[in-house]
């Protein structure tokens, strides 16, 4: 259970930021023993994994927080933030030494998909309130939101990791936001409508 828990944390963290679960992941197998990767997801703290993950993640911090840009960007993570919510959830849900339970090691596949439902929700959610804040903000709100989100994946993650308890009310928590936003975002599509007014070529009945 609270290996399942650790992995929903850093998926959803994922969500937010693909590179930022991998890289903590990552850097606590290696240098602590508090994760011990299985064999088979032990490449995952090897060097070249971490620079390369190193180098990802400082492309995303610039990308994610220049207007237009990162809508773009989140265009291309449609694919890469779900996979790495599945390969972060599988892989530390593997590790027996989270919980002595070997029901998920055995079962990888239920971390994958598991890891990708919640990426996916959360990057959906990211996604489509991107552009909104973009326009309501005239570009200004994105290096602020996108900031927001880094630091909630890297809190995300610590918690995930260290107080896998806690994420039961962080993902609470996160859902009230989405919706929060998603919800925003409708109001401000419908009054910006409003303002336009019907399109002459499809009059309203």
């Amino acid at each position: 259970m609270i290996a399942a828990l650790t992995g929903l944390g850093l998926s959803a963290a994922a969500g937010l930021n693909a590179y930022i679960p991998f890289m903590v992941v990552a850097l606590i197998a290696r240098f602590t023993d508090v994760i011990t990767l299985p064999e088979g997801f032990a490449w995952i703290e090897s060097p070249w994994a971490i620079g390369v993950g190193a180098v990802l993640l400082l492309t995303e911090l610039v990308l994610d927080k220049i207007p237009a840009v990162d809508t773009v960007n989140d265009a291309i993570q449609t694919f890469i933030r779900p996979s790495m919510g599945g390969l972060i959830f599988a892989a530390t849900t593997a590790a027996e030494d989270l919980d002595r339970s070997t029901w998920m090691g055995e079962n990888p596949w239920v971390g994958v998909v598991l890891g990708i439902v919640v990426s996916g929700l959360v990057h959906s959610g990211k996604m489509a309130a991107r552009p909104a804040i973009n326009a309501g903000t005239l570009g200004m709100g994105a290096p602020v939101v996108s900031t927001a989100e880094d630091g909630a994946s890297v809190g995300l993650s610590l918690v995930a990791i260290f107080i896998p308890v806690l994420v039961i009310v962080a993902l609470a928590a996160l859902a009230w936001l989405l919706v929060w936003m998603w919800l925003r975002v409708r109001r401000w599509k419908r009054r910006r409508a409003d303002r336009v007014g019907p399109d002459p070529a499809y009059p309203r009945v």
